[in-house]
């Protein structure tokens, strides 16, 4: 199984995938219009509270984007140093996309001394800074710790809780680029973040997601050789790598069985104890709603995320109103729906050809993801 489906199986917390695009401005009848990632400057912080400090961190230079394989999305990961002389615990971070037009997610990965050396040695054997890294970091075992996308900005649990930093450890900090809709030469990004740090000993974060399967067929109005399943799934493939590629198929698997149309759910068990403090949906420009349940179909039944009219602008972390515990043989199941009429009013989808819509980490691909952030209980 590739790391997608490993992840689900067993619930750790390895990598959110996040893969991102822009979309109309000309909203369809009861969804939200999207801004066009109109950020103009970082959110003012909240006051530090009690033991914090904020560290900035910056891209060492500008990285002109060059998506692979004839695609439009550039996956790219660069490491970025926090200077840790001792272990500190993060309790917010807040992203600073440099360049708006062509940032459309980040995502930092927390890595100790050893991955950091591993991670150091690939940046090297790549051209250029950086390397490419579509799926998740590229580094065995680091764990998301951070993500910005449209409409996320800081979000302050209790300050008992934070994500541990090893001392001389790093960040991998991986950019999605998305070109389409750019005319021309795309220009350059550096883009950073700004962390919320302290030496106090915290209960420790981790981050569990929750995948579901994407199976959406054209619609009756399309045609063309995309729209042939197997087709689509190569097409993803070429694109992203074989990783990728298999995500589509092990998630039916495992999630299965798989009907094609506008709406998938998957059963995910939880293995241990833990509690749940905050959740987040991830879909793409076809996106409709996406929810999850924790014990669906049982007396102990209830709804941890709910959102009925997903606006690709608002991704925004939900903090629950009081944490959630969950123990092991409960359920998590997370449902979404796509649209593929969609695609027919969205501009920069419109002038691609139509296609079968699988797990994918492209624009034109969609995901339905479900995250989690929990600590044990």
């Amino acid at each position: 199984m590739n790391r997608l489906v490993r992840t689900a199986a067993l619930l750790v917390s390895v990598v959110l995938l996040a893969s991102c695009g822009a979309q109309s401005t000309a909203a369809p009848a009861g969804r939200a219009s999207h801004s066009g990632h109109a950020v103009t400057s970082t959110p003012m912080a909240s006051p530090l509270r009690a033991g914090e400090r904020f560290v900035n961190l910056t891209m060492a230079e500008p990285y002109t984007p060059g998506p692979p394989n004839g695609g439009t999305d550039d996956y790219r990961c660069f490491l970025v140093d926090p200077k840790l002389a001792k272990s500190m615990f993060l309790t917010g971070a807040q992203f600073q996309p440099q360049n708006v037009d062509l940032v459309h997610h980040a995502i930092f990965f927390r890595l100790g001394p050893q991955q950091a050396a591993q991670a150091r040695k690939l940046d090297a054997d790549s051209p250029g800074q950086g390397w490419t890294c579509f799926s998740d970091s590229g580094i065995d075992e680091a764990s998301w710790v951070a993500h910005w996308a449209p409409g996320t900005n800081e979000t302050l649990l209790d300050p008992k809780y934070g994500y541990e930093l090893p001392a001389g450890g790093r960040l991998v900090m991986q950019v999605h680029y998305n070109l389409l809709g750019v005319d021309g030469k795309p220009g350059t990004d550096r883009s950073g973040i700004r962390l919320r740090l302290t030496e106090q000993p915290l209960t420790p974060l981790l981050t569990a997601q929750f995948p579901g399967p994407v199976e959406l067929p054209c619609t009756p109005k399309e045609s063309g050789p995309l729209c042939d399943r197997d087709a689509a799934v190569k097409d993803v493939g070429k694109r992203f790598g074989k990783d990728v590629q298999e995500s589509s198929t092990e998630l039916a698997e495992f999630c299965g069985p798989v009907k094609p149309g506008p709406t998938q759910h998957c059963d995910l068990p939880v293995q241990g104890p833990a509690v749940v403090h905050a959740t987040a949906g991830h879909m793409h420009l076809l996106g409709r709603s996406i929810k999850m349940e924790l014990n669906p179909g049982t007396p102990k039944a209830r709804t941890i995320l709910d959102v009925p009219n997903y606006n690709f602008d608002d991704q925004s972390l939900r903090v629950l109103p009081a944490p959630v515990q969950v123990k092991k043989g409960d359920v998590v199941r997370v449902t979404c729906t796509h649209d593929a009429g969609l695609r027919a009013q969205l501009p920069q989808l419109r002038k691609l050809p139509p296609r079968y819509v699988v797990w994918g980490d492209g624009t034109s691909d969609e995901m339905c993801l479900g995250l989690a952030i929990i600590s044990a209980a």
